[in-house]
C-alpha cells in the first residue's frame, strides 16, 4: 500500500542510485574532485623540495653539479596554462661542483663573477600546452649581465595540492660569457651545459 512506500524524493532516489551503482557514483565523485583539484592555482614554491642542477663535459669527461639556494614565484593553474607566470632567482655563489676548489674557481671573474653578478634570473613570457601534461616555457634568462631569450620543455604532475614541474634545456655558456680567458676554449670545457630543474609548488588554499 502507499503507506508502506513513502514518496521517492531526490534524496531517496540518490540514495537508491548509490546502493545500486555504488562504484559508479564513487567514481564520479572522484572525477569531480580531481577536476576541482586541477583548477587549483599552484603559487607557492617549495624550495626545500625542489632542485636545480647542471651537467657538462670537461676534457670530454661528463661532470655534474647543482645550486643549493634559489627562490622565486610561480603562478600556475592547470586549467589556464596560458596565464601562468614564473620568476626564478638562483644564488650563483651556492654552486656545488663537487669540490671547494671548483666552487671557488667558478665564482671568480672568468666564470660567474658572483661578487658583481650574484644572481641568475629566469622570467617566463609564455607557457604553451603541448598535450599530455607537457608544456613549452619561453622566457628570458639573465646571467652575468646578459639577458637572452630561452625556451625549455617541462612536464607537470600533480598529487593532491602539490604540483611538480620537471624539465631541462641546453645553455650555451659562451653566450653569457661564462668561462672567459683561458677557459674560453670549448675543447677544455664544452660550450653546452644542460640545466635540469625540478620545481615543487603548493596550491593556494581556498578560503571561501
Amino acid at each position: 500500500s502507499p503507506m508502506n512506500h513513502p514518496p521517492r524524493t531526490p534524496a531517496t532516489r540518490l540514495l537508491s542510485l548509490g546502493k545500486k551503482h555504488g562504484a559508479r557514483v564513487a567514481g564520479l565523485a572522484v572525477l569531480l574532485l580531481a577536476t576541482s583539484a586541477q583548477g587549483a592555482e599552484f603559487n607557492r614554491l617549495l624550495a626545500d623540495r625542489s632542485a636545480v642542477s647542471f651537467a657538462y663535459r670537461q676534457m670530454n669527461v661528463p661532470l655534474e653539479g647543482s645550486f643549493k639556494r634559489f627562490n622565486g614565484r610561480i603562478s600556475f593553474d592547470p586549467a589556464q596554462p596560458a596565464l601562468a607566470r614564473a620568476e626564478i632567482d638562483i644564488d650563483l655563489a651556492s654552486i656545488d661542483t663537487g669540490s671547494e676548489e671548483g666552487n671557488d674557481e667558478v665564482a671568480g671573474k672568468l666564470w660567474f663573477n658572483t661578487r658583481q653578478f650574484p644572481v641568475a634570473r629566469f622570467v617566463s613570457s609564455s607557457i604553451r600546452p603541448l598535450g599530455d601534461n607537457r608544456f613549452e616555457v619561453a622566457g628570458k634568462m639573465r646571467i652575468k649581465g646578459r639577458t637572452l631569450d630561452t625556451k625549455t620543455l617541462a612536464t607537470f604532475t600533480q598529487q593532491g595540492n602539490i604540483g611538480v614541474f620537471e624539465g631541462s634545456f641546453v645553455l650555451k655558456r659562451g653566450d653569457y660569457g661564462i668561462g672567459e680567458g683561458m677557459w674560453a676554449d670549448y675543447g677544455t670545457v664544452a660550450n653546452d651545459v644542460q640545466i635540469k630543474f625540478r620545481l615543487t609548488a603548493a596550491a593556494a588554499v581556498d578560503k571561501k
